[in-house]
């Protein structure tokens, strides 16, 4: 271990609906809706945007912002439109979320403060992360991919133990599996952690969870592009994630990035922050 995983082994269970001091929280109007957004650092200074996937929120980097803040970035967190408290954000009625719902709003939040910025998309984020980054370059200043799912078409197709079912079963009953998952603590997070995320469920759209999980079915292949793009990149995961870590460390090399694996789950910014805190400053020193 080194001062950095010992660090992240000694971490306290906490109350995650606390925002770090200094933290602003505040809305942004995007093309989706109103988007729940936190800031942390001075706005003058370099900029880092960071998106979380389905069924997670802007509190699930509250750990590694500070350090970030204070090694000079301003640095914030959103919840994706049907997310928590942008549950109200999305399509219109009968209408379905869509790659080109969640890349416009990333695309507008990334226009609305300094460009380029710093890109962290987590699990399905990374994925609408690619995206933005291969069709609005000029935004993107490093991209960050944590716990994403490393492979196009069928993201759940290559996962441990469930791939087979993926490949038979719909996007609705992927997303039953999921949220009763979380619900139950089936990976076994901290008291304080499981009642955040369970609290969450009160305000995100179901919707938007069944059709998140159908577009991770259908992945777009962006990684020509990727690997083109002249900007620092970096691959993310805990080496206990859903995916086998060959896939994620195939994805690095097959895109031109930086890998990094924890001893952790799907989780690293709530369970390894001080290594992903470290690697990330590294990266950004690329930039």
């Amino acid at each position: 271990m080194d001062d950095a995983a010992r660090l992240d082994a000694a971490l306290p269970d906490i109350d995650w609906s606390v925002l770090p001091p200094g933290a602003i929280a505040s809305r942004f109007v995007a093309p989706s809706g109103e988007i729940a957004m936190i800031s942390l650092g001075d706005p003058s200074h370099p900029r880092i945007l960071m998106a979380p996937g389905v069924t997670g929120s802007k509190e699930d980097f509250i750990l590694i912002m500070p350090a970030l803040a204070e090694a000079g970035f301003h640095v914030q967190a959103v919840d994706i439109a049907g997310q928590y408290e942008s549950g109200s954000a999305g399509p219109p009625p009968g209408a379905r979320y869509t790659y080109t719902l969640f890349v416009d709003d990333m695309v507008a939040l990334l226009e609305a403060g300094p460009t380029p910025a710093h890109l962290l998309g987590y699990s399905f984020a990374g994925t609408v992360a690619q995206l933005v980054a291969v069709r609005r370059p000029d935004l993107v200043r490093s991209l960050t991919l944590l716990a994403t799912p490393p492979d196009p078409g069928n993201g759940f197709a290559r996962m441990k133990r469930v791939g087979w079912l993926a490949r038979v079963a719909g996007a609705r009953v992927g997303a039953f599996f999921m949220v009763n998952g979380v619900k139950l603590n089936a990976t076994k997070v901290d008291p304080g952690r499981h009642a955040f995320v369970r609290s969450r469920f009160a305000l995100t759209s179901r919707r938007s969870v069944d059709d998140i999980i159908d577009l991770m079915m259908h992945a777009p292949d962006v990684e020509a592009e990727l690997r083109e793009l002249p900007i620092p990149k970096l691959v993310v995961v805990g080496i206990h994630d859903l995916w086998p870590v060959e896939r994620s460390q195939a994805l690095a090399e097959r895109i031109g990035a930086r890998f990094a694996g924890y001893d952790t789950g799907h989780s690293p910014s709530e369970t390894a922050p001080h290594q992903l805190t470290r690697d990330l400053l590294e990266l950004y020193a690329m930039a």
